[in-house]
Formats: structure tokens, C-alpha cells, sequence
């Protein structure tokens, strides 16, 4: 009789103590919500209500790579700054800059990269991820690699596989003269190539083979994961749970890369030859500035083969694209470069840099169409901080969205056309544009080292 009494006591039992639990979590939930759209410190800022109170939003466009344009219109609706989530605010602003990443004055103090965005870096801080200091002494040790007389000692090498790439298209057109050519396979296969030689002392071997090499898709995956990474960020407390949902395919490339990336470091220090290669030039500065480790080594080669390689051949498939969807200026670019150069070997790094149209051009095309279309997330510091005029409290993440600031309509006079005469001084109607605007490599103590570099490439 007892048995038969527990059996029809506890289903009820266990069913009101998860309608408890349950309503708990709606009323928590729900108070939460109340809280970032009726007290929230950024209550006051435009952007969509659903956005005020919630991650969610944000998170549907970021997992299928759209967050960037959903960015960019809501800017064009609300204006130069909006509140995207419940805790993040994006400017699009020229101004913006400055205040974010720029250099503070005596007294001030920097805005402090977003743990919450970086955390994800190697365990070992590389050149993004370090503190303040480590970051100052890497990029003392890098600086010899990426100077101008680095640039000069590698231009052999650059040009080795431009010519290769230039063969490989006359073959293929050659052989398949109607054939479609993929170019954003060509300038990827052409950059990391570049890259493996550059930072590992080996190329890929992938313009040879015309194909990915199983790293290249390994780190291509690695960045899927990221973005699966940073969603599961607005949900510390769920954390642990949603990791373990993040496909394991992904989790295994993001090890794959990591393990070749530490394997060619390993192999180009064991030459010991004064190859002017990044390492080979690090070499030469390692008894300086407190040297590097052998793990700071393996966490910046992740970040050089990524951030030297995707990113160039995204702004050159951009700027490619755009070229040939505006034939005019197609005809001028090429009519300045035939009549510049009486053929190929006069070309060099030095004598392209002088060419005015070619320089708009990219210009042009880092603004339509920025490899790196997102901002970078910084947290205000300590008692807050102003940003374009805007009272910004503390610990509150902001950003710069690259594309935004680019199409926006108060920076640049028609911003959703590509027109690189823009860039060029003799075209006045474009003097109001606010060339500050663009600012692709970022500004201020943690501008982007390889800025030169990628200017080199193309």
C-alpha cells in the first residue's frame, strides 16, 4: 500500500518541482531583460529593442556571417552609434577611432581589449592576445621583420610566386581557354604560399597543385569555430554546457592547425641559416628586448598565417570583383600600369608604390570591401569614457565596425559606390570625404605590424 501511495505521490511531486524550477528561470530570465531595456546604463542609445535586451539577435546573424551588414543597416537607420546587444555599443563614426584605440594622453587610460572576444588566443599570449607590456616587447622583436629593409630583402621572394600565379593562369587559359577561373582560389593558394615561405622558410605547394592544403582548410574551419566561440561568450553561466556542442570535425581542425604551425617553426629554427624570412629576421633581434619563447614563436606563426593570408587575398577578390563590375576603371588602371612599365621585369615593389591610380584603387577597395569587416572589441575603463561625444559608461565593450564607418554616408560622399578617384586630390568633389574614416590596419599602440607587408603583396 505504501509503494502504491509513493508511486502516485512523487510524478506529481517531480512535475511541481520542475513547474517551480521552470517559472523561476522564466521570472530570473525575464527580470534580466527588463533590466537591460528599462535600467540598463545604455538604455538612452538607438537600436533595436530586441537587441537592448537580448544577445540573441546578434547571435542570428553571426552564426551564418551576416552580422557585419545587419551592423551596417542598423547604423543606417539610428545613426552613427547603436547599441547591438545588451553591453556592446558600435560606432561608425571617423572620429570614433581616436577615442577607442588611439594614443591617450598623460592621465588617461586605454581602452583594454575585450577578454571576452580574445580569450579564445593561444594559452600564451601572442602579438594580439598579449598584455600591454608583452605586447610592446613582441612587437619590438617583429619590428625587424616587417621594416622596409625586411621588405626589400624579400621581394625575390614575393615576386617568385607572383610569377608563379601569372604562369598558372596562362596555363589554365591556355589549356581551357572557355574555362571559368576561380581567383579567389588563385590569390588564396598564391597567399598562403607566400606566407609558408615567409613565416615557415616552405611553401605549400599550393599554387603547384592548384588545391587546399589540409592546413589551409584546417585554419579556413578555425574560423568557423571562433564565431561559435564568441556567441558562446554571452552565456558565461552555459559556458561549459554549449563547448560541448560545438561540432568536434571543427575542434579537430582548430588542433590540425595548431600541430603544423608548431611543427614548421620547429623545422625553420633547426636551419639556423640567415634566411630573410620572419624567424630568420626575428633571429637577429632575439638576444634584444628580453628575447622570445619557443611557445610565443608557435602563437604568432597561428596568427601570421592567418592574419598575412586570408585577409590579402579577400581585399584582392574584392578589388578584383569590383574592377570588373566598373569596366571603366578597369581601362584606367591598366592603361597607368602598361604605360608605366615597358614590360614585366621593370616592375618592382618601389616603382608600383608610385602609382597614383593603382594606390586609389586599393584604397577603394580596402573601403568596399575590408577583409576585416568587424571592430574590435575594447572595454571602457574605470569611471568611463567619452567616445565621439557620446558618454560611454565603464566596462562597457565598443567597437569601430569597420564596414559600417566605410558605407556610411556622413564619412563618404556616395559610399555604396566604388569610385577610387576619391582617394586622388584633384577630384574636388570628393574633398568633404573624411579620409580618416578608413582606417583598415587600426590606429594607435596595437596597429596592425604587417600593414607594409600586405601593401608589398599586391
Amino acid at each position: 500500500m505504501a509503494v502504491g501511495l509513493f508511486s502516485t505521490i512523487l510524478p506529481h511531486s517531480i512535475s511541481g518541482v520542475l513547474l517551480l524550477a521552470v517559472s523561476i528561470a522564466v521570472l530570473y530570465q525575464s527580470s534580466i531583460y527588463a533590466y537591460n531595456y528599462f535600467f540598463h546604463p545604455l538604455r538612452h542609445f538607438p537600436g533595436p529593442k530586441l537587441a537592448a535586451i537580448s544577445c540573441l539577435p546578434r547571435i542570428s546573424k553571426a552564426l551564418p556571417g551576416r552580422v557585419y551588414y545587419w551592423i551596417t543597416d542598423l547604423h543606417l537607420k539610428y545613426g552613427d552609434v547603436v547599441r547591438v546587444s545588451p553591453n556592446e555599443l558600435s560606432f561608425a563614426s571617423a572620429d570614433a577611432w581616436k577615442d577607442v584605440y588611439g594614443h591617450k594622453r598623460s592621465g588617461q587610460q586605454y581602452f583594454v581589449k575585450d577578454p571576452a572576444f580574445y580569450k579564445f588566443g593561444d594559452a600564451v599570449g601572442d602579438i594580439i592576445n598579449a598584455d600591454d607590456d608583452s605586447h610592446a616587447r613582441q612587437r619590438r622583436i617583429f619590428a625587424n621583420a616587417f621594416s622596409d629593409r625586411a621588405l626589400k630583402m624579400q621581394e625575390p621572394l614575393f615576386l617568385t610566386y607572383v610569377n608563379q600565379l601569372v604562369a598558372k593562369l596562362h596555363e589554365k587559359f591556355s589549356q581551357h581557354p572557355k574555362e571559368k577561373i576561380n581567383m579567389v582560389n588563385m590569390y588564396n593558394f598564391t597567399t598562403f604560399d607566400v606566407m609558408g615561405d615567409l613565416t615557415f622558410g616552405e611553401p605549400l605547394g599550393l599554387l603547384q597543385d592548384s588545391s587546399y592544403h589540409p592546413w589551409v582548410s584546417a585554419m579556413f574551419a578555425g574560423v568557423r569555430f571562433g564565431t561559435y566561440l564568441h556567441a558562446i561568450c554571452c552565456y558565461p553561466a552555459l559556458e561549459t554546457l554549449l563547448l560541448k556542442l560545438v561540432p568536434q570535425s571543427l575542434r579537430d581542425k582548430q588542433k590540425l592547425h595548431s600541430e603544423f604551425s608548431h611543427a614548421r617553426v620547429d623545422r625553420r629554427l633547426e636551419k639556423q641559416d640567415a634566411r630573410p624570412d620572419i624567424w630568420g629576421l626575428v633571429l637577429e633581434k632575439q638576444g634584444e628586448h628580453g628575447g622570445m619563447s619557443r611557445k610565443e614563436m608557435y602563437a604568432n606563426s597561428n596568427i601570421f598565417m592567418i592574419a598575412g593570408t586570408e585577409t590579402t587575398a579577400t581585399l584582392v577578390s574584392g578589388l578584383t570583383y569590383y574592377l570588373l563590375t566598373n569596366p571603366d576603371k578597369m581601362v584606367k588602371l591598366t592603361h597607368e600600369i602598361r604605360s608605366t612599365f615597358a614590360s614585366e621585369d621593370e616592375i618592382t615593389i618601389e616603382k608600383l608604390q608610385s602609382l597614383k591610380y593603382l594606390s586609389a584603387c586599393l584604397e577603394e577597395g580596402l573601403r568596399m570591401f575590408p577583409p576585416v569587416p568587424n571592430g574590435l572589441p575594447r572595454v571602457v575603463p574605470p569611471g568611463g569614457a567619452t567616445v565621439d561625444g557620446h558618454e560611454v559608461p565603464e566596462g562597457i565593450t565598443c567597437y569601430v565596425t569597420n564596414l559600417a564607418t566605410y558605407r556610411n554616408p556622413n564619412n563618404f560622399r556616395d559610399a555604396f559606390s566604388f569610385i577610387p578617384e576619391r582617394w586622388l586630390p584633384e577630384y574636388k568633389e570628393f574633398a568633404s570625404d573624411k579620409k580618416h574614416a578608413l582606417q583598415p590596419f587600426s590606429i594607435g599602440p596595437r596597429v596592425c605590424l604587417g600593414r607594409k607587408l600586405v601593401f608589398s603583396r599586391i
